[in-house]
């Protein structure tokens, strides 16, 4: 297997087969009659063909009809729900739904690498997450894992991205060399719908913590890729650009650009086109979110909102550019990429030589 020339870094596992669905609800009507409750991780009956069924016929299907060639595959992001349940509920949810993840990779070793999702309840320490994320990457071969900002649902009543509060999370992902995308999940205040506003001014308000902070200075080795665009970022880098010249920081290319990545899944050409005219190409990642939260058809363009791979062939970019975004930057911002590629050339190599 060549190196993909098209790497997608922003997939879910939308299309689950509907046992997992049930799981969580079974998990919700336990919650309703006691919170505290912790029950058991219990079993996942979903068998192999299920799942292939699940994907072959949507995230594979639209692999091949748009030109792409792998994704960086994570669970269901508006069902991560860190809001819901308690620190036990939350670990056998994100256990199940990284384990399936990791399923999915297995089955299409080719076209979906693994990230995981951690069980972020709010008000409780992060050690579970360290525990979950260790779990994924050392047992797993998981190469990233997606961080929330809120895991309260909208209500933001946990501590900032710079708070010693994430302390050991960043430790972990630093040390396991590994990304972290900036994604929240559900909301339960009815201020926010959660796949537009709730969505969009996390990735803000992520971005603006750590123009705060002096979170890069304590942890260097820290990566994170804001998703949807950045959010309000790129749109309103003047404003951003002119609130640190303000406090007295550095340049925002010099205080973030280092550490922090933004993606493509931008649904028009005019968000694009802006995009990469504000933002270097070597800090912006191909994605699409298929299959994600937009997914009709343009009736401007006759094509679907989310096959963004258009909008970065008719970008204004250099043949250079274009690779970076395409496929050089995940190379480099997710570095277990590379030892997940090779091993997938192993087990191909072996499958070839037992034929």
């Amino acid at each position: 297997m060549s190196t993909p020339a098209i790497i997608d870094c922003h997939g879910h596992y939308t299309t689950a087969p509907p046992q997992l669905g049930e799981y969580r609800d079974a998990q919700r009507s336990a919650l309703e009659a006691d919170p505290h409750y912790v029950g058991a991780k219990g079993v996942l009956d979903i068998s192999d063909d299920e799942i292939r069924h699940s994907i072959e016929h949507n995230q594979l299907r639209l692999q091949r009809e748009r030109g792409s060639d792998l994704t960086i595959f994570s669970p269901r992001a508006s069902w991560m729900g860190h809001h819901e349940g308690n620190v036990h509920t939350s670990r056998f949810w994100s256990e199940h739904c990284n384990d399936l993840i990791r399923r999915v990779c297995d089955l299409f070793p080719e076209n979906f690498v693994p990230v995981c999702q951690l069980p972020q309840s709010p008000g409780v320490a992060i050690d579970s997450s360290v525990r979950e994320l260790r779990r994924c990457v050392e047992e797993m071969d998981f190469i990233g894992c997606n961080v929330s900002p809120d895991p309260s649902g909208g209500f933001w009543t946990g501590p900032p991205l710079n708070d010693g509060y994430w302390w050991p999370l960043w430790e972990a992902m630093a040390e396991l060399d590994v990304p972290g995308m900036i994604h929240v999940s559900g909301t339960c205040n009815p201020n926010f719908h959660a796949t537009s506003s709730h969505y969009l001014g996390a990735d803000t308000t992520a971005f603006v913590q750590m123009m705060m902070s002096d979170l890069f200075a304590d942890h260097p080795g820290l990566r994170f890729v804001i998703p949807h665009g950045g959010g309000a970022v790129p749109y309103h880098w003047g404003r951003f650009r002119g609130m640190a010249q303000d406090m007295g920081l550095r340049p925002l290319d010099e205080l973030l650009l280092g550490n922090v990545f933004f993606d493509t899944c931008v649904y028009h050409q005019p968000g694009i086109d802006t995009l990469v005219e504000v933002i270097p190409p070597e800090n912006i990642l191909f994605a699409s979110e298929m299959v994600g939260a937009v997914r009709g058809i343009d009736p401007t363009t006759g094509f679907n909102f989310d096959d963004t791979k258009r909008y970065i062939d008719a970008a204004d970019l250099s043949d250079e550019a274009r690779r970076m975004i395409f496929s050089e930057n995940a190379l480099r911002v997710y570095p277990r990429l590379v030892g997940a590629l090779d091993a997938q050339r192993s087990a191909t190599a072996a499958v070839g030589r037992e034929g």
